[in-house]
């Protein structure tokens, strides 16, 4: 059992490939109780890794630890304590809601009563209380997606996984299965791992994020530090603005005028811009009126973690050859 400040989750060097095809490379990441974003491409690992979690594929080396136990050796007693949202529309259709979030409850070791009970509950809890004696073959897409998300925490699991929760849904629903996984975690305390391509959503409920590219951890942390002093520079002078964009481009870098401001892109160290800026006002005698680095989008973070992935993996490439 994991203990109250202990990563939920651990892995080191988790590896798993299928013949020739790497599909986690050296995996080793610590999640901690909280809500985390699980982000990554197709083919970046993320399906991979809840599978080895979940003890449902083996690795081909490495470890990984889950609630305190050996995701691998202990899979039965992890599964009893976490629950998971599949992506695909995998519900039987000639059943209805409450028979099915029922049985699956039966299924994690709740008695036949206590289980019925718990069932009608959390259906109240996802919006489907008046629907849960319905056939499941009349939902909605929206209504589907609940009833996925009511099975998966049926049971009470201390970590439930959401494989891409708001899929199909329309804007409405999906800001309902948001506020859904918000009070999931933050009012019954159930650590969440949300895996999913929109990083909208991710920055919306999670207040942590792990980037998979190619096998391999790219990024991890809190979100708000890695959003920290990223984005755009923006330089105000007086006047000019001009002349300042030619000579921080004579001097390499990326500069353009908006409105009333230039403003420079990340790239390359912030020092050596910083200097570049300094240099460049001086040099043409013009008053600095302001200077501020502004804050990057979860977006900004993860195309520039993986651009910068794919660099460092051409120059291993290019060094090996």
């Amino acid at each position: 059992m994991s203990q109250a400040g202990q990563p939920m989750i651990e892995t080191a060097a988790l590896t798993k490939r299928y013949g020739s095809i790497v599909a986690l490379d050296g995996l080793d990441i610590s999640i901690p109780q909280a809500a985390v974003g699980l982000l990554g491409a197709n083919g970046a690992g993320k399906s991979t890794l809840i599978k080895l979690l979940l003890g449902l594929i083996q690795p081909t080396s490495g470890s990984a630890t889950m609630l305190g136990m050996n995701a691998t050796r202990d899979a039965a007693h992890v599964r009893e304590r976490v629950g998971y949202m599949p992506e695909s529309d995998c519900l039987p259709a000639d059943v209805t809601a409450a028979d099915f979030v029922a049985h699956m409850a039966e299924m994690s070791g709740l008695p036949q009563r206590a289980a019925r009970q718990r069932a009608n509950d959390v259906l109240y809890q996802v919006g489907l209380d008046e629907e849960r004696y319905r056939l499941i073959r009349g939902f909605s897409t929206g209504m589907k997606q609940r009833v996925k998300l009511a099975q998966a925490i049926v049971h009470d699991p201390q970590l439930v996984f959401l494989d891409e929760p708001t899929n199909g849904m329309d804007p409405q629903g999906r800001g309902e299965m948001l506020r859904l996984i918000q009070r999931i975690h933050g009012s019954l305390g159930i650590t969440v791992i949300v895996s999913s391509h929109l990083l909208e959503d991710i920055e919306r409920v999670c207040d942590h994020v792990v980037m998979l590219d190619r096998g391999r951890m790219v990024a991890a942390g809190r979100i708000d530090t890695l959003m920290r002093g990223g984005g755009d520079i923006v330089v105000r002078v007086d006047s000019d603005q001009s002349s300042l964009v030619a000579a921080l481009i004579a001097r390499g870098v990326a500069a353009r005028v908006r409105e009333r401001d230039i403003v420079i892109a990340p790239g390359g160290e912030r020092d050596a811009i910083y200097d570049a800026i300094r240099d460049a006002v001086v040099e043409l005698g013009l008053p600095l009126r302001g200077l501020q680095a502004g804050e990057r989008s979860l977006e900004d973070v993860y195309i520039q973690t993986v651009g910068g992935a794919d660099v460092a993996r051409g120059k291993e490439t290019v060094h090996a050859s």
